[in-house]
């Protein structure tokens, strides 16, 4: 049985993104990123989650309990008609941490308006 990093290494390659893509997606470095494919640092269970919603693939699959032929689709949840969950935390994940902060405060100030 492969390991859940070998698994998440598998669809990086299969669909063709780079390290630096998927590091993108988490807001980390690449080098940060090839320490979690080699093993040398631990996959936070964050950074796991976004993952699979980001290659469409259940939990269960990627520790092993279900083949990938066996993967249900998803539920989709949008937030607006055109900007899915997924979609939006995978824009949000790749902006920088000061990028990633703004939006936490815009998003504030969003709430404490419309509570008016």
């Amino acid at each position: 049985m492969k390991s859940v990093i070998e698994l998440f290494r598998e669809l990086r390659e299969d669909h063709d993104y780079s390290q630096r893509d998927i590091a993108a997606v988490l807001g980390i470095s690449q080098q940060h990123y090839s320490k979690y494919e080699t093993g040398e640092y631990e996959l936070p269970l964050r950074h796991f989650i976004t993952l699979a919603e980001y290659y469409g693939v259940s939990a269960d699959y990627l520790i092993g309990r279900r083949s990938y032929d066996e993967k249900r689709p998803l539920e989709i949840t949008y937030v607006t008609r055109d900007c899915s969950c997924g979609n939006l935390v995978r824009d949000i994940l790749s902006l920088s941490e000061h990028g990633r902060q703004s939006v936490v405060e815009y998003v504030a100030l969003q709430k404490l308006r419309e509570n008016l």
